[in-house]
């Protein structure tokens, strides 16, 4: 080769080089979750299932369990209405999935249209205009769940800021029901006639609903977080009485602790924390219906726990119900033992668990003595340390000093067996952060 050719070669070479970088630097810098550009009619150009550019690990934002079939939708469904699901990120990321559930309908649902979008506001329908993205199933807009199935979408590139709602809306045009649904999400959702998923005003979502359906979790591609810890519970954990759309259920403080503490400095694990708690849920026990509504902490662990996103710690809440809900008097052995077998299956996963004694709940109408002992036998062998890797005393932190079977009056809802906002808060306050470090044991 002659001296000119290989200068020839070398100048094609860097030129090609250049060029590269340049295209590169293009796509990754304009990577903001923000629309370079407009399509027909004016409307946004939407992000499309393209593997993100951004760098990270997925986790989970938000989370909630499948808990039943919606009364009244058992025809028809949602057919020919959008329904925007508000929900709040407990970590933030440059990218985001969602998954959908049709466990409890009895046909297929089809959905032609969903969005994803960071909502412009709290307590809105409205959505910031530059975050609004198409979703798609497969590099496909329309996606057909089966009866029993659920399915996750494509992941969309959109910058999810730490503790904004996102507004996640679906419509479908054809009847399918009944509608699988979570009813008490204590955060306003909305629906509208005809197919609006695209609207970013809002001004169409005239009807406000207290359900969350279909939407069953929210990833996020994050540099926050590099993993999740899921929180599986009853209606205590489902934060049945905190205040709507304060996002003041315990699992809420918690993550925000771990955050913070993370953030000065601390030597913590860098986890988001989501929420698998149903209202009236039990260990041992389903509710009624086939799939059963309200399925038992062993019967959806898998489901609930298992399956969510990169799960690194488990902690348990449940075992009240077990005893309050019994026609007959609960056997204490049973529900310790159904405890026990929920940490061998995480236990099986590597995932460490953390468990909760069960708070008391004297003036409650289900109160009686023979619960209370009852109580107070799950709780002794709780505390032993013979059942999970950890224990979180909630009892013991939010009790009353001078009334121990009953709730302190400032924690009490007033229900005597559901916190209030305080007390909710004081259940993530006196949670040790040190206790999610590790691994589970191998066996306990």
């Amino acid at each position: 080769m002659t001296r000119r050719h290989g200068y020839v070669l070398l100048s094609a070479l860097v030129a090609l080089i250049v060029a590269l970088s340049t295209a590169l630097y293009v796509v990754v810098g304009a990577d903001d979750g923000t629309s370079r550009s407009t399509a027909t009619g004016g409307r946004p150009h939407h992000g499309t299932s393209v593997a993100p550019a951004s760098t990270g690990t997925w986790v989970g934002a938000w989370s909630t369990s499948p808990a039943g079939a919606e009364p009244g939708t058992e025809t028809d469904g949602m057919a020919g209405r959008s329904v925007r699901n508000v929900v709040h990120a407990g970590i933030g990321g440059t990218s985001a999935r969602v998954t959908l559930s049709n466990l409890y309908g009895q046909s297929p649902l089809t959905l032609t249209h969903a969005t994803i979008a960071v909502a412009a506001g709290d307590g809105t329908a409205a959505a910031d205009t530059r975050t609004m993205r198409r979703l798609t199933f497969g590099g496909n807009t329309t996606v057909v769940i089966p009866a029993g199935g659920q399915t996750v979408s494509d992941a969309v590139r959109v910058t999810v800021p730490l503790g904004a709602d996102v507004l996640v809306t679906t419509y479908s045009p054809t009847p399918s029901g009944p509608v699988t649904y979570h009813p008490h999400a204590r955060q306003l959702s909305y629906l509208a006639e005809g197919d609006r998923t695209e609207d970013a005003t809002g001004a169409a979502y005239t009807e406000q609903t207290p359900y969350w359906r279909y939407l069953t979790a929210l990833d996020v591609l994050s540099n926050e977080s590099d993993g999740t810890v899921v929180a599986l519970g009853d209606s205590i954990t489902d934060g049945i009485t905190s205040t709507v759309g304060a996002n003041q259920r315990w699992t809420d403080v918690l993550g925000e602790r771990l955050r913070t503490a993370v953030e000065s400095g601390a030597d913590l694990p860098r986890y988001s924390v989501v929420n698998e708690g149903i209202s009236g849920n039990q260990v041992l026990a389903d509710g009624l219906g086939r799939p059963a509504d309200n399925q038992s902490g062993l019967g959806r662990f898998g489901r609930d726990v298992l399956s969510r996103t990169n799960v690194k710690v488990v902690v348990v809440d449940l075992g009240v119900n077990d005893i309050l809900r019994n026609p007959r008097l609960a056997d204490p052995a049973k529900i310790t033992a159904g405890l026990r077998t929920l940490v061998r299956q995480a236990h099986a996963r590597g995932l460490r668990v953390v468990g909760a004694t069960l708070m008391p709940f004297q003036g409650h109408r289900g109160y009686t003595p023979a619960r209370e002992a009852v109580r107070q036998e799950v709780n002794a062998e709780i505390r032993t340390g013979r059942i999970y890797d950890a224990v979180v005393d909630f009892d013991k932190a939010l009790r009353d000093p001078y009334a121990p079977r009953r709730l302190r009056p400032a924690y009490d809802s007033g229900d005597h067996l559901h916190p209030s906002d305080r007390g909710f808060r004081r259940m993530a306050e006196v949670f040790d952060l040190r206790q999610l470090k590790g691994a589970g044991q191998a066996e306990l």
